[in-house]
């Protein structure tokens, strides 16, 4: 139903060139699995009296929003571990697991009524008090049964469940392949089961195994273990990846997020970091990673189900627009290289291999639709100019239908959240059919868009659940900057030293966006007088002009006013005809050297009656007297400006929306993803 982060690390030049390709094409594989409070995956555990099966198919579907790309479960049935796991979303397993199939046919209320039966005719099929779960949002390789949770030793007596990275993955596989350990999957949890395993047949005590081997991991994570020969006990650990412990009445439950366990406690343990837990069915320890008993005192939730679903934020939209800090946090990371000193010297894509044919191409091309399209109209400036290459971005809808000139030496990019856009793909296999190399910006892994396309550089936004698209547009608009620095360096029309200068500044871009985050309740006042115009029209110059498109576009889409976009020289070409009183004007300036001309725009439209709103870095005055409000955002060059201006565009859309009634999370007449045309 729903639409489908993590503390990365910068590579030293120097260790890349030392690394074994394999190793490190495995290791960037197997890296982006989320992390912190907004961890791609979900996981469950239960122990207790009842059947754990249907408990955690339950607490499973409260997690679904977290990631629906595959799901499974480990109950000790009392003879051994039973592991079912399945690609695709929870009812695919819970379909598997009884043999029954929901009907297509049928509405959404009544899927909900079937799905929920099913879920409960599982514990007919695997019968056990104890048992662990997980839902998965991939983020490397391709969505699998194999790759799916959860992941057992080589005999099957012990089972574990896993939300974060093991950054180390790659070492640690293969000195356990070394000593004759058989991987199924290309997930990096496998190698934290084997090495339970390992750790176990030394020191012969679960507890004690698992402890030894989280001093060897580096990363984040959750962790959920189970053993066939500790049928009484849940280990869990936990590190810089959230987990909740519930607490029951001769039972005892575990989660990601609070939705979990709502339905059975309201008393809780949040895991801190660094912290172990050892459940039972009639009390929890706690541990610190020294393996020695701490004591702490629950806590007490009293969110309402809904309310816990979306981590305490009224909507989706405006948690995720909340989440764009970590979103660009984790999408830049991986990909910035950084010299023996710490200073960020170049970018590096695995998934990308950004070529000769970088070097020798005519043009940019970019399709995509909507908001993707609009992270296409800011790279044109971005490419033009950080790489000095001539850019064409085109409406993916109108593309393949104008006969397009296209050369071979062109290097054409695809953009789409969800991957399965119809109308991208269309232009996509227009591209490949005429020979040019596609490149493809996605948010899901796996997707039709990034199979059929050449290479993919995928947004590390995790799962993006409202129907208007936030921290997926920001991690776009970001992949674009980096392409093009890249580029540029490849291509020497950028300096070493401007590299340099423009990756140190993106570095402070999240602690930016938060800032802005932080002042939201002026975007919020300014809203409360301003939702009720008639039109609201969005001007800017250069970048500023398509972030004007993307604001505009977030508006209608969750407020449902009409408002439009133009670049502001544009203004006395005609829709300077519609200002009146009933009007707001809001001006993007973040350029220092056309505040005089975006200036001159706003007491045009504030002379008609327009009420006026300016979004701009300036601290000078330069707008005082010219504007009814002024939002400033942090100090930034004009080039990486529209990953700041758009943040309060996004928080006046969503704020007026609620000041209207209106549920932004699901705007009328839209859908997450259009997969036809």
């Amino acid at each position: 139903m729903f639409s489908r982060f993590f503390n990365g690390f910068a590579i030293n030049r120097t260790t890349i060139a030392g690394w074994n390709l394999k190793i490190v094409s495995q290791r960037f594989n197997d890296f982006f699995n989320g992390f912190f409070y907004k961890s791609m995956c979900g996981i469950v555990g239960y122990i207790g009296n009842k059947n754990a099966t249907p408990v955690l198919m339950k607490a499973l579907k409260k997690l679904e929003y977290r990631g629906y790309d595959s799901a499974g479960i480990a109950v000790y049935s009392g003879d051994e571990i039973i592991v079912k796991k399945v690609k695709g979303a929870l009812k695919n397993l819970a379909e598997r697991i009884t043999g029954e199939v929901i009907p297509y046919n049928v509405n959404d209320e009544q899927f909900d009524a079937a799905e929920q039966a099913l879920f409960e005719k599982t514990g007919s099929f695997i019968n056990g008090g104890l048992g662990i779960g997980h839902t998965r949002w991939a983020t490397h390789g391709e969505p699998s049964d194999t790759n799916s949770h959860p992941h057992t030793n080589m005999d099957g007596s012990i089972s574990i469940v896993h939300n974060g990275i093991i950054e180390n993955y790659a070492e640690l596989k293969a000195q356990l392949q070394s000593q004759g350990i058989v991987f199924k999957s290309q997930t990096d949890t496998e190698v934290v089961v084997h090495l339970i395993d390992k750790a176990y047949n030394e020191e012969k005590d679960i507890f004690k195994a698992v402890l030894k081997v989280i001093h060897l991991l580096e990363g984040s994570y959750a962790l959920a273990v189970v053993s066939k020969n500790y049928p009484d006990r849940i280990i869990c650990a936990r590190k810089e990846s959230p987990l909740v412990i519930g607490l029951g009445k001769g039972e005892n439950f575990i989660g990601s997020d609070v939705p979990a366990i709502l339905e059975h406690t309201r008393e809780v343990y949040y895991l801190g970091e660094k912290e172990l837990a050892v459940l039972y069915s009639d009390h929890v320890d706690l541990f610190n990673y020294s393996g020695e008993k701490i004591i702490k005192q629950p806590s007490h939730v009293d969110w309402d189900m809904d309310a816990a679903e979306k981590g305490g934020y009224q909507h989706f939209m405006i948690k995720e627009i909340h989440e764009q800090p970590k979103g660009l946090t984790d999408t830049m990371r991986p990909r910035i290289v950084k010299d023996n000193s710490g200073k960020p010297v170049d970018v590096y894509f695995e998934e990308n291999k950004m070529d000769d044919a970088w070097k020798k191409a005519n043009r940019v091309v970019i399709t995509a639709c909507g908001t993707a399209y609009h992270s296409g109209v800011v790279a044109k400036y971005a490419f033009e100019k950080i790489a000095r290459m001539k850019v064409d971005v085109d409406v993916a809808s109108e593309f393949r239908y104008r006969n397009p000139i296209l050369d071979k030496d062109d290097i054409f990019i695809v953009v789409s959240q969800s991957g399965e856009t119809a109308d991208t793909l269309s232009a996509l296999r227009l591209a490949k059919q005429n020979g040019l190399k596609v490149v493809a910006i996605t948010n899901v892994v796996g997707s039709t868009v990034s199979r059929e396309a050449d290479d993919v550089i995928y947004t590390l936004a995790g799962p993006e659940i409202a129907v208007a698209s936030t921290k997926a547009y920001t991690t776009q608009v970001l992949c674009m900057y980096l392409l093009a620095i890249k580029a540029g360096k490849l291509r020497g029309t950028l300096s070493d030293a401007d590299a340099t200068k423009l990756l140190c500044e993106l570095e402070t871009i999240p602690a930016k966006v938060q800032q802005i985050l932080d002042g939201k309740d002026v975007i919020q006042k300014f809203a409360s007088k301003q939702f009720n115009k008639d039109k609201i029209f969005y001007i800017g110059r250069q970048f500023d002009s398509a972030t004007s498109l993307e604001s505009a576009l977030k508006l209608k889409e969750v407020s449902y006013m009409h408002s439009e976009a133009f670049a502001a020289g544009e203004l006395k070409h005609g829709p300077i005809a519609l200002i009146d009183d009933k009007t707001l004007v809001v001006a993007i300036a973040s350029e220092p050297s056309l505040y005089d001309k975006i200036g001159s725009n706003m007491v045009e439209v504030k002379s008609r009656g327009a009420s006026v709103l300016v979004i701009t870095q300036d601290n000078s005055g330069a707008f005082e007297g010219k504007a009814d409000e002024i939002i400033q955002i942090p100090e930034c060059s004009s080039t990486l400006a529209s990953l700041l201006t758009v943040i309060p565009a996004q928080l006046f859309a969503y704020y007026c929306a609620i000041l209207k009634g209106f549920n932004p999370d699901k705007p009328r007449n839209l859908a997450k993803s259009v997969t036809v045309e």
